[in-house]
C-alpha cells in the first residue's frame, strides 16, 4: 500500500507527463543521478511531487536558502496534506562562530541568537523520521552539519502510560535528564512545571500542553492534552512519548565514558603544547576544558558542548559526524533507503561542497592557540564525498544545471530530462536592453526603471529590481519611497521569518517593488511580477553570470505580461548567452502554443502566509485577539481597557500567567506602547 497520497486538482500537462514517467522509470531502474532541467514556471515541484508519490520512500529535499525552503514546505504540504512534511534549517537568527585572529591576538567568542520556533520545527522533523516513513523533509545546507546520535536521541525518550508505576518526582528527574527546563511561569516548548499532584509539560516539537496527574500510590492516573492558550482539555491519551529537548543527549553512563575520554585527550594535548613551549596555550586550554568538564558532569551541558561530540558519540578521529541524513532510514547493509531531491542544484551542490574547508580552517587556529581540543575538528559539516556516500538515489532540479549534475547524469548511469514546455502556455519574458549611463540622481538606469515601474503599478502589477550590493538595494529602496513608490528590500541581513513575511506582503500588494541582491532568483514563485529590472547587467561576475541572469529573468515567466529590462552599455558573454537561451525557450513554447491552440494565461496562485507556521502561538493569539477587539476598543476605549485590565489581574491572581501575558501584550499594542511594539517585532 502506498504511503504517500498525492492531492492535486489538476493532471500533468505540457512536458510534465513525459518527465514524470522518465524520472520514475529511472528510479525503478536504480539510476543514481538524474537531472530535471525544467524552466521556471514549468511546474518542477509538481513533477517532483508525482515522482515522490511513485517512488514512495521518505524524501529529503535540499534547498539553497531558508526562504525557498519555506516556500517548498508550503507547496509539498498542499500536495501531501495527509503525510508528514517538515522544515529543517539552521535555527540561528544570528550566528557569530567562535574564532581567533592571531595577528591581533583577538578572541571572538561564539555568539548566537536561536529562533525557538525553528528549533521546534527541527525537532518535529527528526521525530517524524524516527516514528514514520511517509516523511518529506525540506532542508537547507544545515542538513550536513553535526546533529547528535539518532540512536541516543531515540533511546533517551520518556514513555508515559496511564496506570504505569511512575511518581511525580521520578518524572521530574527524567525530564531534567533529557534537558527539559523547570519553570513556575509559562510552559513553553522544552519546559515543564510541577503543580500539586500533576506535572505540565510541553514537548519541544509541539504546541500543546500535556498534564500528567499522579495518584497517591505513585501511578500515572490521567494524561490530559490541553490547548496551550485556553487550557481547555482537547484529549485524554492513554500514553505519551516525550523526546529530548536537545539533539545532543547522552545517558549518565555514556557521559562518564565521554568525560574520561575528554580528560585523556586533554592530557595528551597539554603534553604536546608543553613540548612546543606554549605555556600560555597550556594554561588557556587546561582552564577552559576543566571548566567544561565540571559543567557537563554537574548539569549535563555546557556552551559549546558540540565541540566534544566525537567523545559523546564514540566516534574515531576524523570520522564523520551524525547529521540529519543519519535520521533517515537505511537498509540492513547500511545503504540509504530514501530519495534525495536537490532543488536549484546549480547553487545547492556547490554550497554543500564549500562548507567543510572554511570550518576546518577556523578550527585549526583555535586548536593551535589552545582554545579547543583537536577533537573540535570533528564537530563539522560533512565533506562532499561523505555527503555523496550517505545519500541514495538523487534527483537534481534546475533551469540551469551545473557541470557536476550534467557530468553525473550521463547515460547509461543517469539521465537528463528536459521540461521546457509550460502547461500554462506562458512564455519566457520579453527582453530589452537599456543603457546604464544617463542623467538623474542615480543615473540613467534608475530614472528609466522608475518610468517603467510606474506604468506597471498603474496596471496593478509587481516589480522586482536586482542590484549588486546590499547598500545599493537599501539606497534604491529609499529612493523609490521618496518618489512615492511602495518599496521594500530583501537581502541576507533580513531575518528568516521577516523575509517570508516581506514576500507575502509583496504578493498581496502591500509593496509594489521588491529590491534585492541575490535572493530574488532561484525558485521564488511570484506570479504577480510583470517587470524585472536588472541593474548593471553588464558587470560580468557571479551576480551577472549566465546562470544568474537566466534565473533572475525567470521570475517574470509566470505572468503573461512578463518583461525584463537589462541595463547594460556592453554586451558581455554571459549577457549574450542568457538572452540567446531565453529566446530559444520562448520560441519552443510559442510553437507548442500554436500547435495546440493555447492562449497563455497568468498563473493565479493562492497567497499563503508561510511565515504564519513559523510564528509562536503567543503571537498568533495576540493577532487574532486584536482583530476581534479592535472595534470594541474604538467604540468605548476607557470601558474596554478597564475590563481588560481587570481580566489581566484576575489571570495573575489565578496564577494563569500565560493568559495575563497575552492580555498585557494586546493592551500595549492597542495603547500604542512603542517599546513593546519593538519587542514584538524583535521576537518575530
Amino acid at each position: 500500500m502506498a504511503i504517500f497520497k498525492l492531492h492535486t486538482p489538476f493532471t500533468p500537462a505540457g512536458d510534465q507527463p513525459t518527465a514524470i514517467k522518465a524520472l520514475s522509470k529511472g528510479l525503478s531502474q536504480g539510476l543514481h543521478h538524474q537531472t530535471l532541467l525544467g524552466v521556471t514556471g514549468s511546474g518542477k515541484t509538481y513533477t517532483v511531487a508525482n515522482v515522490i508519490a511513485n517512488f514512495d520512500k521518505p524524501t529529503l529535499v535540499m534547498a539553497p536558502n531558508k526562504t525557498l525552503a519555506a516556500q517548498l514546505v508550503q507547496e509539498y504540504r498542499e500536495f501531501f496534506p495527509e503525510n508528514a512534511v517538515h522544515y529543517f534549517v539552521s535555527y540561528y537568527d544570528y550566528y557569530q562562530p567562535e574564532a581567533y585572529i592571531a595577528h591581533s591576538d583577538t578572541y571572538i567568542e561564539k555568539e548566537a541568537m536561536i529562533n525557538a520556533e525553528i528549533d521546534r520545527l527541527r525537532h518535529a522533523a527528526t521525530q517524524a523520521l524516527l516514528t514514520r516513513r511517509d516523511v518529506i523533509i525540506v532542508a537547507s545546507v544545515s542538513a550536513i552539519y553535526g546533529l547528535g546520535s539518532p540512536e541516543q536521541y531515540e533511546k533517551m525518550h520518556i514513555k508515559i502510560v496511564v496506570g504505569d508505576k511512575l511518581s511525580r518526582a521520578q518524572l521530574v528527574r527524567k525530564l531534567v535528564g533529557i534537558y527539559f527546563t523547570r519553570t513556575n511561569a509559562d510552559v513553553m516548548p522544552g519546559h515543564f512545571r510541577a503543580i500539586g499532584n500533576s506535572v505540565e509539560v510541553m514537548p519541544v516539537n509541539e504546541k500543546v500542553l500535556y498534564r500528567i496527574v499522579f495518584d497517591e500510590v505513585g501511578h500515572t492516573s490521567v494524561i490530559d492534552t490541553l490547548d496551550a492558550v485556553s487550557r481547555a482539555r482537547v484529549g485524554t491519551p492513554t500514553s505519551l512519548f516525550i523526546f529530548p529537548a536537545k539533539h545532543f543527549v547522552t545517558s549518565v553512563e555514556e557521559r562518564e565514558r565521554a568525560l574520561t575520554s575528554i580528560r585523556t585527550e586533554l592530557d595528551e594535548q597539554l603534553a604536546k603544547l608543553k613540548r612546543e613551549g606554549k605555556d600560555l596555550e597550556v594554561e588557556r586550554l587546561k582552564r577552559r576544558t576543566l571548566h567544561d568538564i565540571s559543567l557537563i558532569r554537574e548539569i549535563g551541558y555546557t556552551t559549546g558542548i558540540e565541540n566534544y561530540s566525537r567523545h559523546f558519540d564514540g566516534r574515531a578521529q576524523d570520522e564523520p559526524p551524525y547529521t540529519l541524513l543519519s535520521y533517515f532510514p537505511h537498509t540492513k547493509d547500511g545503504r540509504a533507503d530514501f530519495l534525495t531531491v536537490i532543488d536549484e542544484s546549480h547553487v545547492t551542490v556547490p554550497q554543500i561542497g564549500g562548507m567543510y574547508a572554511g570550518d576546518r580552517s577556523r578550527k585549526n587556529v583555535l586548536i593551535e592557540y589552545g582554545f579547543r581540543l583537536p577533537s573540535a575538528r570533528d564537530n563539522r559539516p560533512l565533506q562532499f564525498d561523505e555527503f555523496e556516500d550517505r545519500i541514495g538515489q538523487v534527483l537534481y532540479t534546475s533551469a540551469t544545471p551545473g557541470h557536476y549534475e550534467r557530468e553525473h547524469s550521463i547515460q547509461p548511469m543517469g539521465q537528463i530530462v528536459e521540461q521546457v514546455i509550460r502547461p500554462t502556455g506562458l512564455l519566457d519574458p520579453e527582453l530589452s536592453v537599456h543603457g546604464v549611463v544617463g542623467t538623474g540622481d542615480y543615473g540613467g538606469q534608475v530614472a528609466d526603471f522608475i518610468d517603467e515601474t510606474q506604468k506597471v503599478i498603474a496596471n496593478n502589477g509587481r516589480i522586482l529590481a536586482t542590484t549588486l550590493t546590499k547598500v545599493m538595494a537599501e539606497d534604491l529602496t529609499n529612493f523609490l519611497k521618496k518618489r512615492g513608490i511602495k518599496a521594500a528590500y530583501l537581502h541576507s541581513d533580513v531575518k528568516t521569518i521577516d523575509r517570508i513575511t516581506i514576500l507575502t506582503k509583496f504578493r498581496k500588494g502591500v509593496f509594489d517593488v521588491l529590491v534585492g541582491v541575490n535572493l530574488l532568483r532561484e525558485g521564488l514563485d511570484l506570479p504577480e511580477v510583470e517587470l524585472i529590472g536588472i541593474l548593471d547587467a553588464d558587470k560580468e561576475g557571479f551576480l551577472r553570470s549566465e546562470t544568474s541572469l537566466i534565473q533572475t529573468m525567470g521570475r517574470a515567466s509566470r505572468n503573461v505580461n512578463g518583461r525584463v529590462l537589462l541595463y547594460a552599455d556592453v554586451m558581455t558573454g554571459s549577457l549574450t548567452r542568457a538572452i540567446e537561451e531565453t529566446n530559444r525557450r520562448r520560441t519552443i513554447q510559442l510553437a507548442y502554443n500554436k500547435k495546440h491552440g493555447i492562449t497563455p494565461k497568468t498563473i493565479h496562485k493562492e497567497i499563503h502566509d508561510i511565515a504564519q507556521s513559523l510564528r509562536s502561538e503567543h503571537e498568533k493569539t495576540i493577532s487574532s485577539l486584536l482583530t476581534i477587539d479592535a472595534e470594541l476598543y474604538k467604540k468605548a476605549p476607557k470601558k474596554f481597557l478597564k475590563e481588560k485590565y481587570a481580566r489581566m489581574k484576575a489571570a495573575v491572581m489565578a496564577l494563569d500567567f500565560e493568559t495575563a501575558a497575552i492580555i498585557r501584550d494586546e493592551l500595549a499594542l492597542l495603547e500604542g506602547d512603542e517599546s513593546l511594539k519593538k519587542k514584538q517585532i524583535r521576537r518575530r
